[in-house]
C-alpha cells in the first residue's frame, strides 16, 4: 500500500525493548488465569505526559479502589510501542485509537472491553488536515501537489492521523505524500499542531479531539489554525485488554467503566469532571466489531493501491475482499437504532 510504503520511508518501525515494562501478572496455573497483583495501563499521551499524568491519575487511582487491584499508567511515545509492549504482555490493557485497536486485537492477543463516547454523547470523531491561518494554502493546492509544501502526518499506527487522510483523501486519488510534498515527517497531533501554528510545517493530519485539546491548552497558537479537510466520522478510541486476563477482573473493569460518570451525586459530578478534562463524555459497550470500519478503511485503500497498480487480477482480489467486508459493514449499520 501507498501508506506502507510511505512509513517505510519514514522509517518508523519503534518498537519497546524486552523489559522496558514490567508485567505484574502471577503465571497462571492449571491453564486458568491467575489474578494479577498490577494491572499496567497503556496510555499514548494526546499532549506531553507531564500535563496528561493529572487528568488521567483520578481514573486510574478510583479503578485500582474499584477492582481490588493496582493499576499503573505507562506512557508510551508510539502506538508501535503500545502495541508490542501488549503483544509481550508487558501491559494488560491499554487506550487505543481505531486502528492500533485493530493491531492489538490481530497481533496482541487483545480483545475489545468498550468503546470512549465524546462530551456530545457521539461514538465518532473525525480526522483533519490543517494549515496555518492566513497562509492561503487550501485543500485544492494541497492536493495539486508538486512540491511545494512540507508535510506534518501523524503516528504510523494513528486513525486520523495517518490511515484516514491516506484512505478518505489521498488514496483516492492516486496521491502518494512523499512524492507529493516538499518533505513528509511523522510526529504526534500536538507537535504537528505547534509546528503548523509557528510556521514551521505548512500542513498537517490531526483530529477534532486532537484540535480541542490544543484550543484549550495553547488557545493563542490555536488561533492560528485553519482546518481544510474533514474526514468522514471514525469510530472513537477504545479500551483493549489482553485475552488471556482474568475473566474475574475482566468483568470488573468493563463494570468500572461502563458505570464511571453515569448516575447522580458528587462521585458521579467528580467522575464526570475527570471525563470533562478528557474531552470524553464516558463509555459503551463494545465488542472487536466495533472496529469492522477500520476495516472497511483498509480494505478500500488496498483496492485504491490495486488499481493504481493496474494488475487485473490484483484489482479484483481486491474488489472481492472490499466488497465482502463493506457488505458485512452495511448489513450491521442497518441493523443500529436509527438506520
Amino acid at each position: 500500500m501507498i501508506r506502507r510504503r510511505l512509513l517505510g520511508a519514514l522509517g518508523l518501525a519503534a518498537v519497546l525493548s524486552a523489559g522496558a515494562l514490567t508485567l505484574g501478572a502471577c503465571s497462571p496455573k492449571s491453564g486458568a488465569p491467575a489474578q494479577p497483583k498490577e494491572i499496567v495501563f497503556g496510555i499514548l499521551p494526546a499532549e506531553n505526559q507531564a500535563s496528561m499524568g493529572p487528568i488521567w491519575n483520578p481514573m486510574l487511582d478510583e479503578m485500582s479502589a474499584q477492582i481490588g487491584i493496582k493499576v499503573t499508567p505507562r506512557y508510551v511515545s508510539n502506538y508501535a510501542s503500545l502495541i508490542e509492549a501488549m503483544r509481550f504482555k508487558q501491559v494488560q490493557m491499554g487506550w487505543f485509537s481505531a486502528l492500533p485497536a485493530l493491531d492489538a486485537v490481530t497481533r496482541s492477543d487483545g480483545e475489545v472491553l468498550g468503546r470512549v463516547i465524546d462530551a456530545g454523547g457521539d461514538a465518532t470523531y473525525a480526522s483533519v488536515l490543517i494549515a496555518k491561518k492566513g497562509s492561503g494554502i487550501t485543500l485544492d493546492k494541497v492536493l495539486a501537489c508538486g512540491g511545494k509544501y512540507s508535510f506534518g502526518i501523524g503516528d504510523p499506527q494513528s486513525t486520523s492521523g495517518t490511515l484516514a487522510p491516506m484512505a478518505y483523501l489521498f488514496t483516492p486519488r492516486n496521491i502518494d505524500p512523499t512524492k507529493c510534498f516538499k518533505s513528509v515527517r511523522s510526529s504526534s497531533h500536538q507537535a504537528n499542531s505547534f509546528a503548523v501554528a509557528n510556521g514551521v510545517l505548512d500542513v498537517a493530519t490531526n483530529n477534532s479531539v486532537g484540535v480541542l485539546f490544543f484550543q484549550r491548552e495553547q488557545p493563542a497558537l490555536a488561533k492560528n489554525l485553519d482546518v481544510l479537510w474533514t474526514s468522514p466520522p471514525l469510530p472513537e478510541s477504545s479500551i483493549v485488554v489482553r485475552k488471556d486476563l482474568d475473566p474475574a477482573v475482566k468483568e470488573k473493569l468493563r463494570q468500572f467503566f461502563l458505570t464511571y460518570g453515569t448516575g447522580t451525586g458528587p462521585i458521579a459530578d467528580k467522575q464526570r469532571a475527570v471525563l470533562k478534562r478528557m474531552a470524553y463524555g464516558g463509555f459503551r459497550p463494545a465488542d472487536d466489531s466495533y472496529l469492522d470500519p477500520v476495516r472497511e478503511m483498509q480494505a478500500s485503500e488496498a483496492l485504491g493501491e490495486a488499481r493504481h497498480g493496474g494488475d487485473p487480477a490484483k484489482i479484483a482480489q481486491a474488489q472481492a475482499a472490499y466488497d465482502k467486508i463493506h457488505a458485512a459493514a452495511e448489513a450491521k449499520r442497518a441493523k443500529e437504532p436509527g438506520a
